[in-house]
């Protein structure tokens, strides 16, 4: 199995080289990740400036203020020749569940996999510790799509429990949660009496039941939320044409 292994964390972050070596031990596998932080760049592309790479004596490639969908477009259609069989993005540092995934690094890296047409896995640890859990069940994922193919065309979104891998309690095939708004702005004050604005942090869990992926992590479970990027919403395009021949818009022009 050849992987395209990327992240949001940045190159240096401990859950991607904890991947990594554990992906190496069955995998051909080739990193190619930002050089820093890029939490929360969604799926941003860059366009305006040139992408700049610096390759490590171990072969991981860091791209120079990439993206991670700029890491994984070099990486699938540049830097990894033959192509990868499969993209994998994580371990992100810190949960993606519920509405994290609209702005989530980690997978809109995921989403450029598939957009490239191939098989995608967005892996997360809800907290900072247990990488080697979080790795352990990527690689027993990865193992079981080696033996049996899964063909859906969609992304996997992975959420593991911060905890010691003889705590999970299995796997839950779960839908996306969703949170309160996020309302928080921070303002300070720099030295020269400009004001600064930090995000503040995400909402609290408004839609966290049985069947969601809020719940199954809160209860031990692995999270897999099966993800698409259609964002067509099939079920109101009656509503809008009828909407459009009762207003009688086109009276407007």
């Amino acid at each position: 199995m050849r992987i395209l292994l990327s992240n949001d964390d940045g190159i240096h972050a401990p859950g991607i080289q904890v991947l990594a070596k554990a992906l190496r031990e069955f995998a051909d596998v080739q990193v190619v990740a930002p050089d820093r932080n890029r939490s929360g760049a969604s799926n941003s592309l860059t366009l305006e400036t040139p992408l700049r790479t610096f390759s490590y004596p171990n072969g991981d490639i860091a791209v120079q203020m990439g993206t991670p969908t700029d890491c994984v477009y070099l990486g699938v259609n540049a830097l990894m020749c033959p192509q990868p069989d499969i993209v994998v993005s994580g371990i992100n540092a810190g949960p993606n569940l519920g509405d994290d995934v609209i702005y989530s690094g980690t997978v809109a890296a995921a989403m450029e996999g598939r957009h490239l047409g191939l098989p995608a896995l967005a892996v997360s640890l809800d907290g900072h510790q247990h990488y080697d859990t979080a790795a352990a069940v990527t690689c027993s994922i990865l193992r079981a799509l080696l033996r049996e193919p899964l063909r859906t065309g969609r992304i996997l979104n992975i959420n593991v429990p911060d905890r010691p891998l003889s705590a999970l309690k299995g796997i839950r095939v779960t839908r996306c949660g969703r949170r309160h708004p996020s309302d928080q702005v921070i303002a300070q004050q720099d030295p020269r009496g400009n004001t600064l604005y930090w995000i503040g942090p995400p909402g609290e869990k408004c839609d966290a039941g049985p069947d969601t992926d809020f719940a199954a992590v809160d209860e031990g479970y692995v999270s897999v939320t099966v993800l698409h990027v259609d964002l067509t919403a099939h079920n109101a395009q009656e509503v809008v044409t009828a909407w459009l021949a009762n207003a009688e818009v086109c009276r407007e022009w």
